[in-house]
């Protein structure tokens, strides 16, 4: 399927550009992440199918950022979205649903003994980041190098390539270990004696922790005074239903969830251990923390969603389902990688039920333009694919043509391979996120 956009479409980009900065409100969804070829807008839909403005169909992979596990328009959560709405969504003092939604979460995530909600998981890791600060009395924050994204603040923006407009003095505040190395973090807390509030890190992401791992960097964080903060933001309701934490059976002092709390409605959350949350409240004798305070931070018909969702998920297989739908697309692709002899060239990264994609060029170093090659080729044939991540809506046949998307799309990437890109290249590649300039 070739994707030519119509006037009225382009017309769209152009105005967007000119009104949006990048022309979207998140940067990985923006034109410089996709080929040329993918739709700019995306207008409707139902479960793991979208239509761009020019009623052209895809499967969609990625699925929101990781955030739609369900499926798009997934029917019990929009009706007790519909149903709430009816009822109004924020009020003077706090609905029920806040301690109902909080409640739901603790059965789910035991280490989760308070609970505090928000939009999105920036504000959540925030949070703990404050709290930590304050719960130590110290400053600097030590975060995992080989994890990509923790917050739009200051404090993790200033770590990255495109941290202009954050003051120095706020990146020094911010220092970086290695997954899996915990000699990395040692050299950490020797160089910062008493000096570091809190280690933040995925549980795991592409990556397994080694045996013995994070049990260890729990025991060092502690040993030195620092608080553990894990952000569950993409393991929590897909690693397992109650997040890595019971995966690896290591907990954390504080931990973030979003993303798949609520189906694609904006909920996070932040929650822990009572001797730190209750910081952000008023029943202790310790100074308070401003910890979040939001205006929109609990509506009602969100925290519906989140409560249908998280309802769903316990009484149906969803997470086996995604590493079952997972498996099915990693053997497929694996065969179609073999039959056009791109071991190394390209690979599956990650668990089943979390699947990234690694293009590499034929030194077998990684490609950006071998990324947009493959890109544009899976969306010739209607699927839109920055990653592999499956949601619960997508069934066999679904997955089916996809693997037969990519065993075409291999093809053209095993030319490139042996012509050189430039050759199969329709247009710019795309590019990182983070980096110094346009």
């Amino acid at each position: 399927m070739d994707t030519p956009h119509s006037p009225a479409t382009q017309a769209l980009r152009r105005r967007a550009r000119e009104l949006i900065p990048g022309g979207a409100h998140t940067y990985a969804k923006g034109d410089d992440q996709f080929p040329e070829q993918a739709p700019p807008f995306i207008a409707r839909g139902a479960g793991c199918r979208v239509w761009d403005t020019d009623g052209n169909e895809f499967i969609e992979y990625g699925m929101g950022l990781r955030a739609v596990t369900l499926g798009h328009g997934f029917a019990p959560v929009v009706e007790a979205v519909a149903r709430q709405l009816r009822h109004g969504v924020n009020f003077t003092r706090p609905s029920p649903l806040e301690l109902q939604c909080a409640e739901l979460l603790q059965s789910i995530v035991p280490s989760a003994e308070m609970v505090k909600f928000c939009k999105d998981g920036s504000h959540a890791v925030d949070g703990a980041i404050r709290l930590a600060r304050a719960y130590t009395g110290r400053d600097m924050v030590a975060i995992c190098a080989d994890h990509p994204f923790f917050s739009t603040s200051d404090w993790f923006i200033g770590t990255t390539d495109m941290n202009a407009g954050i003051p120095e003095a706020v990146r020094r505040q911010v220092v970086k270990f290695r997954y899996n190395d915990l000699a990395s973090l040692e050299a950490l807390f020797a160089e910062h004696p008493r000096g570091i509030a809190c280690v933040v890190m995925e549980p795991a992401r592409t990556e397994e922790p080694q045996p013995g791992y994070l049990e260890r960097l729990k025991a060092l964080t502690h040993a030195n005074g620092a608080v553990l903060v894990f952000d569950e933001m993409i393991t929590g309701f897909r690693w397992h239903l109650g997040g890595a934490q019971h995966v690896y059976g290591v907990t954390a002092d504080l931990c973030t969830f979003g993303k798949a709390l609520a189906n694609g409605f904006s909920v996070s959350a932040l929650a822990g251990r009572r001797e730190l949350m209750q910081l952000g409240g008023f029943d202790h004798d310790r100074e308070r923390v401003f910890l979040l305070s939001t205006t929109h931070g609990a509506e009602t018909h969100q925290l519906a969603a989140a409560i249908a969702t998280m309802q769903f998920y316990r009484d149906h297989p969803v997470v086996e389902t995604l590493y079952a739908r997972g498996a099915r697309l990693r053997a497929g692709v694996a065969t179609a990688v073999a039959q056009n002899g791109l071991a190394g060239h390209v690979e599956l990264l990650g668990r089943d039920c979390n699947l990234l994609f690694a293009t590499r060029d034929a030194g077998k170093q990684p490609s950006q333009a071998f990324r947009t090659i493959f890109m544009q080729e899976m969306l010739r044939r209607g699927v839109i694919a920055p990653s592999f991540v499956v949601s619960y809506s997508h069934g066999d046949d679904d997955i089916d043509r996809t693997v037969s998307a990519v065993a075409e799309a291999l093809r053209t990437y095993r030319r490139a391979l042996d012509e050189g890109p430039e050759r199969h290249l329709r247009g710019r590649p795309v590019k990182p996120v983070f980096r110094r300039h346009a």
